[in-house]
C-alpha cells in the first residue's frame, strides 16, 4: 500500500505521467462541472496571483508527445484500460520505439524548446524587481508550509500524545449535543450564539469545564514528556519542542543571610 501511495502521488514521476495522459472529462461531465463555482475555477498560478500573466510552459520532451499521441489508441483498442495501464504499456513500447519516430518527436521537442527559451526570455524581462521579491516570498511561503504539513504528519505516526481541548472548546461540544445547529443557521451564526452563551455563564458554571480541561491538561504534560524523551532516544529531534531540548541553566545559589558581625572596638 505504501508503494502504491508512492507511485501514484502528484508529486512522483509516476504520479506526473498519469496527470498527462489522463482522458479528458466527458463534455456531460463537465457541463454538470460547471455549475459549481468551486469546480471551474482553476488555481491560479503565483504569477497571476500577483497580476501577471501565466509564464509560458516548457514543452513536452519527447516521451510525454509519444505517450500523448499512443493514449488515445490505446484507449481506442481497450474502452477498459485504466490510466495506469496506459502509462505501464507506454513506458514499456518507448524502450523499442521506432528510430524514425522518436527522432521526429525529438525535432518538434528541440523546435518547440527555442520557442519557450525566446518566450521565457521575453516574459522575464517585463517582471520588476518587486514582483521577483513577492514571488520569492510567495514560493518560500508555499515550501514552509509544505514543510509544516509534513510535520504534523510525521508527528501524528510517531503516536505524538494529542493536546486536550480548552474549557471553552468543551463548553461548545456539549452545546453541539444539547442545542445543536438548525437548518436555519449557518455554523457561523451558530457558533457565535454559542460564543455568547459561553460569555454570560457564570464562574461556577465555567469551573466545571475548566476543571475537566486542567485535569487533562496534566495528563498531557506528563505523556507528552515521556514521549519526548523517547523520540530524543531514537533520534526523532525533528518532532520535539524546541525548548525541550535546551538544558536548563544551572540554579544559582542561594546567598544566605548571616548577621553582619560586629566590630571590635
Amino acid at each position: 500500500m505504501i508503494y502504491t501511495t508512492t507511485l501514484l502521488s502528484r508529486g512522483s514521476i509516476f504520479g506526473s505521467l498519469i496527470s498527462k495522459v489522463r482522458p479528458l472529462a466527458a463534455p456531460s461531465a463537465i457541463a454538470s462541472a460547471s455549475i459549481s463555482n468551486s469546480a471551474v475555477q482553476r488555481s491560479k498560478s503565483l504569477e497571476e496571483q500577483i497580476g501577471l500573466p501565466p509564464r509560458p510552459k516548457k514543452p513536452l520532451t519527447p516521451y510525454f508527445r509519444f505517450m500523448r499521441e499512443m493514449r488515445p489508441k490505446l484507449a481506442a483498442k481497450d474502452p477498459n484500460i485504466s490510466t495506469v495501464q496506459i502509462v505501464q504499456e507506454l513506458s514499456r513500447r518507448w524502450v523499442d520505439v521506432d528510430a524514425k519516430l522518436k527522432e521526429r518527436l525529438q525535432a518538434e521537442y528541440k523546435k518547440d524548446q527555442e520557442s519557450y527559451v525566446e518566450q521565457r526570455a521575453k516574459y522575464d524581462a517585463k517582471i520588476t524587481d518587486e514582483q521577483r521579491a513577492e514571488l520569492k516570498q510567495m514560493k518560500q511561503d508555499i515550501s514552509d508550509a509544505k514543510e509544516r504539513k509534513q510535520l504534523r504528519k510525521r508527528v501524528k505516526e510517531l503516536g505524538r500524545p494529542k493536546k486536550p481541548a480548552s474549557a471553552f472548546l468543551r463548553f461548545v461540544a456539549s452545546e453541539r449535543l444539547n442545542t445543536p445547529q438548525t437548518s436555519q443557521q449557518t455554523y457561523r451564526e451558530w457558533h457565535q450564539k454559542a460564543t455568547a452563551k459561553w460569555s454570560r455563564l457564570s464562574d461556577d458554571e465555567k469551573a466545571v469545564y475548566m476543571q475537566e480541561s486542567r485535569k487533562e491538561l496534566d495528563h498531557y504534560k506528563k505523556a507528552i514528556s515521556i514521549w519526548e524523551e523517547k523520540m530524543i532516544r531514537l533520534g526523532h529531534i525533528d518532532v520535539v519542542r524546541h525548548g525541550n531540548l535546551i538544558d536548563p541553566p544551572e540554579p544559582k545559589a542561594r546567598k544566605s543571610h548571616q548577621p553582619p558581625k560586629e566590630k571590635l572596638v
